[in-house]
């Protein structure tokens, strides 16, 4: 089994308020795109089946989000 690529849009901005401060603005998945980050591929057992079934599980990609950073170096 082989499973789609997937890409997000990731960006940085930042602003050097002095020598010493920054403040940068970071946003992930900016598309806000529903895919998955990783897939496996294994037998697996629900409560009241019979049997293993053979299937797809994924770890979805985090959804739209904002990091805001405020640095300062002594």
């Amino acid at each position: 089994m082989r499973s789609k690529g997937t890409a997000t849009l990731n960006g940085r901005v930042g602003y050097k308020i002095s020598a010493q401060t920054k403040i940068e603005l970071e946003g992930f998945n900016l598309a806000n795109r529903k895919a998955s980050a990783v897939d496996y591929f294994y037998e697996s057992r629900l409560a009241g089946e019979a049997s293993p079934v053979a299937d797809i599980h994924f770890h979805p990609i985090e959804s739209r989000s904002l990091r805001v950073t405020l640095s300062h170096n002594f």
